[in-house]
């Protein structure tokens, strides 16, 4: 919410110059606050799957080395403490299903339930595949250690393209903060330069043109860049 209260700050002062404008511009701190938040969703999502990724190897690991699943996923909880921390989401997760399987809850339902908090496709896809298996009395092992093996190759693969998008990502983030800069270099430069522009009817009409066009294009970049993200 600060953020978001820094740019429509920001947005006021740069095209207008004046402390009301604060309240017709709050409808892009909105904006900018929805935008965050579902960043911040998915890049949560994004370091769940990874930290998952690893618990499940490390499970695979503890039921090569004789332990049932069960116990393979609570023996994976200390690694995961060592790899991330107690604050993990991934520890969080495993703490969750400790206290579930010690009041006998199914294991697959939890998790079922963890893959539908997250709204991760990889864990649903474990979360199914795992289900189908137990059931059927299928080689447990062998699946687990196998869509460990898929999901791993899979978020590799997505963080390798991430890596090469992160370029244009940081071409997009300095063409979003040129036009202040070039703004504040003249202001400096050149006292009073833009004063022509604002505390007038002209100066108002002509610097929401240059707003809108300024939210235009940052709407297009983003569009652009996510499309790129889907493609890759």
């Amino acid at each position: 919410m600060l953020e978001c209260l820094g740019v429509v700050a920001l947005l006021s002062y740069f095209f207008y110059r004046n402390i009301l404008a604060v309240i017709p511009l709050s409808v892009f701190g909105v904006m900018f606050y929805r935008k965050l938040k579902a960043s911040n969703i998915k890049k949560n999502r994004e370091n769940l799957e990874k930290q998952f990724k690893e618990c499940i190897l490390s499970v695979s690991t503890a039921i090569r080395a004789g332990y049932s699943v069960e116990n393979a996923f609570r023996e994976s909880e200390s690694d995961m403490k060592r790899m991330f921390g107690e604050e993990s989401f991934i520890v969080r997760e495993l703490s969750v299903m400790r206290r579930g399987l010690v009041m006998n809850v199914p294991l697959e339902n939890i998790l079922l339930d963890m893959a539908e908090r997250s709204g991760s496709t990889h864990i649903e896809q474990f979360a199914r595949v795992f289900e189908i298996a137990n059931r059927s009395g299928g080689k447990i092992a062998e699946i687990i250690r196998t869509s460990a093996e898929l999901i791993s190759r899979d978020i590799d693969a997505r963080t390798e393209m991430q890596t090469v998008l992160s370029g244009r990502r940081l071409e997009q983030n300095i063409m979003k903060i040129v036009p202040f800069g070039i703004v504040i270099y003249i202001d400096i430069g050149n006292r009073g330069y833009f004063d022509s522009l604002y505390g007038n009817l002209r100066g108002i009409a002509i610097m929401t043109g240059c707003l809108a066009v300024y939210v235009t294009g940052f709407v297009l970049g983003e569009r652009i860049l996510g499309k790129l993200e889907r493609e890759m």
